[in-house]
């Protein structure tokens, strides 16, 4: 597959719909321009941890929709005269326990301009179907430009208000079309050169940079050429080729002229009527004043819920929590688990992020009184660095350490725990002792923050950047080396040149992360981890 920077973009931002956990993702297009190929490039990169329902035909009521999803997900139901509420409730107990079991469910449905109303409003009442904190579908719709004016109805607001991840794949330009010819020929074992500029050119002019169209022209093309013994494809062989599989008026109006004819005739028209009734206009403006947007809790979450990263060291900070609740009555010695669920237990106030980040340092070795200014600035004096981030429960098995996870309260009260393994299908989390809970349980008051302490395998060594020269980069060479179990020669041992950067991609794309080519604190967390040196603490886990 020929991937243009559109299409990489379209495909960035539905992983990032489907690893951020949004709701709704929209993929649209002009017909012709790859979005059903691409999602069969998404549905090859996912994670194994996600099952998925693909919807091919639109044309379905709610009911058949909701059966086909069930079929799709092997789900069994009623067979005998079902409603809707059957396959709700059956949809709504598969994924419950995918949920608990730590996977997740993507419903894709392609051709979506074709849904109807009724549709469209049963599949939003699906993204209803969650936990207290996640939820448990989600859904991307893929469909041609009418997907966005379908969107757009005034009855459908509060499902295009639910959209968090949407995209618009445009045409190839000049450039893409010269390029994606060149990449099919040479997949082939062509010649990338065997179509001329202004064949291109033509191709591009006559296609409007459909790659659907650009495929069957040029195949056209190619078989003309072959019938009159060309070795070269010319703009007349192209123009022969166009007059037999395009349609007659393709390519006479060029889409991007007409666009920027009808820019100018609306400019034209604005400016005449700003010029007639532009004075009345702001006049009447006046009378009014943008209202406040609505703000958001996690808005400004770095400096409020995660003010340890960058405490004011002044006599009013909250430190030594754990010891004041003593003091002041506080129960500290927990109940068993399984006399009181995991709710009970995180209710307690004395479970700070100062309490959660002394015993995380103690799992390194390192014991500090409760009273102790303790917070990331202190601990790099120890080496040890904060990396905090918000994620999927997956992403804390990846990092393998103890983690201290974020949890919020039905009264929006935070409190924090220290995760130190999983076994047998329950978190155990270090309180005042090892306690296992339910995860179910733990995932639902968990709003996916967490702080990792981590020790840099070289003391300073938190960044290393492409085209940079330094010591660092010979460690990572010789970290791949030894990973690939062979040695690479290069001249510049400690430059981070370009066939190191695409290792370090190739790295980063088999543990699903960032592929930047930058090494930063997880991509180095990782390359620990797949060391073979563990010289740090790490989830107790059997799973």
């Amino acid at each position: 597959m020929y991937m243009s920077p559109r299409h990489k973009e379209g495909l960035a931002h539905l992983l990032y719909g489907i690893r951020a956990g949004a709701g709704f993702a929209a993929l649209t297009g002009e017909v012709g321009t790859g979005k059903t190929t691409l999602c069969h490039c998404l549905l090859q990169q996912l994670p194994e941890n996600i099952d998925i329902a693909l919807i091919l035909n639109p044309k379905l009521n709610a009911l058949e929709l909701l059966e086909n999803i069930c079929d799709e997900l092997g789900i069994d139901y009623i067979q005998e005269r079902p409603t809707l509420k059957t396959f709700v409730d059956a949809l709504n107990a598969h994924l419950l326990a995918a949920h608990a079991k730590n996977r997740r469910t993507v419903l894709m449905i392609d051709e979506a301009q074709n849904l109807s109303y009724e549709v469209l409003e049963q599949i939003r009442l699906l993204t209803n179907l969650e936990t207290y904190k996640n939820k448990l579908l989600q859904i991307i719709l893929i469909g041609q430009p009418e997907l966005k004016d379908l969107l757009n109805r005034q009855d459908l607001r509060q499902l295009n208000q639910r959209i968090t991840a949407r995209y618009h794949l445009q045409p190839l330009s000049l450039q893409e079309t010269k390029a994606y010819i060149g990449h099919r020929l040479t997949v082939c074992g062509g010649d990338p050169k065997l179509f001329t500029n202004f064949a291109v050119r033509r191709i591009y002019k006559l296609t409007g940079g459909i790659p659907r169209l650009i495929n069957i022209l040029c195949d056209r093309a190619l078989l003309g050429a072959y019938a009159h013994g060309e070795k070269i494809i010319k703009k007349s062989i192209v123009n022969q080729a166009a007059n037999e599989v395009l349609p007659p008026d393709t390519g006479r109006h060029n889409p991007a002229r007409l666009t920027f004819i009808l820019t100018l005739l609306i400019c034209a028209i604005a400016g005449s009527g700003f010029y007639l009734y532009g004075n009345y206009w702001l006049t009447y403006m006046k009378q009014f004043k943008p209202s406040a947007p609505d703000s958001r809790r996690h808005q400004n979450r770095t400096a409020q819920q995660w003010a340890l990263v960058q405490p004011p060291h002044t006599a009013s900070s909250p430190l030594g929590t754990v010891s004041a609740a003593i003091e002041a009555g506080t129960d500290m010695n927990q109940p068993k688990a399984d006399a009181a669920g995991f709710a009970h237990y995180i209710s307690n106030p004395a479970y700070t992020l100062d309490a959660a980040l002394l015993r995380a340092l103690d799992t390194w070795g390192y014991k500090f009184p409760a009273h102790d200014h303790i917070d990331c600035q202190f601990t790099q004096k120890i080496n040890l660095y904060c990396f905090y981030d918000r994620g999927l429960w997956k992403n804390i098995i990846a990092l393998n350490r103890p983690t201290v996870l974020e949890f919020e309260l039905p009264e929006n009260e935070i409190r924090y725990g220290l995760l130190t393994g999983i076994r047998q299908g329950k978190a155990i989390f270090h309180f005042d002792s090892d306690i296992n809970f339910p995860l179910d349980e733990v995932l639902s008051h968990w709003n996916g923050y967490f702080l990792t302490l981590w020790s840099p395998p070289v003391s300073g060594m938190l960044k290393i950047l492409p085209k940079q020269q330094s010591e660092n980069v010979l460690w990572l060479r010789q970290q791949f080396e030894k990973l690939d179990k062979k040695p690479r020669q290069t001249k510049r041992p400690k430059y981070f040149d370009a066939q190191l950067k695409d290792r370090v991609i190739a790295f980063q794309k088999q543990h699903w992360l960032i592929e930047d080519g930058i090494v930063g604190p997880r991509t180095l967390i990782h390359l620990q981890n797949s060391s073979g040196e563990i010289n740090f603490p790490t989830l107790n886990t059997t799973e």
